[in-house]
């Protein structure tokens, strides 16, 4: 009979249910290197000794239950389920619990050299360097094989072109690589030949990182008389050169984006000063222009100037002429019409002298008539004044007798005796004295 042939996908099924079964939850130690952190919150690391490791994947349901922060070099204790990703076909464990058991035996000697450096005062910021803004020339402390400097010669093409760049090559892994480094960063500064000099390499473990973390090293870099930027591993790799250079980048093109910080934002600042010159100019040459061409529709030649001008003195003739016609016909026919309205209207004067003649004779014969009635009256009045006027009294005999004062006497019993009275006749008057006073 012809054996079962299996597809892969067959096979890593049966080779992950195997495993599940012959190896169920159980406890493995190790040092955490590798570690990354996805962004679906499952977290990924090796678990090593001194001969081997093994891929684990913590999910995110579990990696949220760790009350610590994982990192890479510390030794842990982690509870497991051994398994196949069957779409690779590859061994790894899939983490349930995480415990702490000491640090790895690498992590323990960078912390014992970082507390030790950082005693000596050779992390400390006052000893730290500003860089050049304006960097004359730019030198790189890496591998000629490593792809961070592929990244750095890009980001320094692109930002500073006209910078020149000098490679001091030397390993950044491996045996001997921390006292090429060291020999590299040294000679650099012997040369002097850089403005700022760049320190780094692409990410990796903290093995593979290892040669950074080196005495030698940092001693090399803070007595290098050249601004130094490191740019070692990702953002979270952190390394004793790291902490001993002047300035620590994220990454090595981050580091490249520092030195030529102050070239960039030159350009960009030429770059929009250009800009802005160039519209300015545009927008002036674009007046200057229309300018021209208002003042060429308004440059004519002195005969077609003249021409014009007769032509319009002609309009203007013609329009005058007929606008006069027009406004003495109007005036004729308003006088006619004027006219005849004053002949229809202008009165007879024969009917008015006749009855002016008659008014005129009307008013006198009523003045005549008026004058005799008033002069009647007149006369009437007179005639009754005269009888009641005290003259005409005094003509019929009787006096009036007044006191000293002027008063009249009218009662004989106001009279005293001996008082001096005055008589008025109608002709004359005297004075008399009282000799008695006779009551009514």
């Amino acid at each position: 009979m012809a054996p079962s042939i299996l597809t892969v996908s067959e096979l890593n099924r049966l080779a992950r249910s195997a495993i599940e079964q012959r190896l169920p939850l159980l406890w493995v130690t190790g040092e955490v290197s590798n570690l990354t952190r996805a962004p679906s919150g499952h977290i990924y690391f090796s678990l090593k000794d001194n001969t081997a490791q093994v891929r684990c994947v913590m999910f995110r349901s579990r990696a949220q239950t760790l009350p610590w922060r994982i990192e890479n070099g510390q030794q842990v204790e982690a509870q497991v389920l051994a398994s196949l990703y069957e779409p690779r076909g590859e061994f790894q464990l899939n983490v349930e619990t995480l415990r702490r058991a000491g640090l790895g035996k690498l992590f323990e000697a960078f912390v014992q050299l970082r507390e030790k450096l950082s005693a000596q005062g050779l992390f400390d910021a006052s000893g730290k360097r500003a860089l050049p803004r304006f960097p004359r020339c730019i030198g790189i402390v890496t591998s000629p094989k490593a792809a961070a400097l592929h990244d750095v010669l890009v980001a320094l093409a692109r930002r500073a072109p006209h910078v020149p760049v000098i490679l001091y090559p030397t390993l950044v892994q491996g045996e001997g690589a921390a006292a090429q480094i060291a020999a590299a960063v040294a000679a650099a500064g012997q040369r002097a030949e850089c403005d700022v000099l760049l320190v780094g390499r692409g990410g990796g473990s903290l093995e593979d990182l290892w040669a950074f973390n080196d005495e030698a090293l940092a001693l090399a870099i803070r007595a290098c008389p050249i601004p130094i930027v490191a740019g070692i591993g990702h953002e979270t790799d952190v390394t004793i050169a790291d902490m001993a250079a002047d300035v620590r980048a994220a990454t090595p093109t981050a580091a490249a984006e520092l030195a030529s910080a102050g070239w960039h934002a030159a350009a960009e600042g030429v770059a929009a000063l250009g800009l802005a010159l160039r519209q300015t100019m545009r927008q002036r040459l674009e007046r200057r222009m229309q300018a021209t061409d208002l003042l060429a529709h308004r440059l004519v030649h002195p005969a077609e100037r003249v021409a014009r001008a007769r032509q319009r003195l002609s309009l203007l003739a013609a329009k005058l002429t007929a606008n006069a016609d027009g406004a003495s016909h109007r005036r004729a026919a308003a006088l006619a019409a004027m006219q005849l309205r004053f002949s229809r209207l202008r009165p007879t004067t024969d009917t008015s002298r006749n009855r002016l003649s008659h008014a005129d004779r009307a008013l006198r014969q009523a003045m005549t008539t008026q004058i005799t009635s008033r002069r009647s009256h007149l006369e009437t009045l007179r005639t009754a004044l005269a009888a009641l006027s005290p003259e005409a009294t005094l003509n019929r005999g009787y006096s009036i007798v007044r006191r000293a004062d002027g008063g009249v006497v009218r009662d004989g019993a106001t009279l005293s005796e001996g008082e001096t009275l005055g008589l008025r006749f109608a002709k004359g008057g005297g004075k008399a004295v009282v000799i008695k006073a006779v009551p009514d």
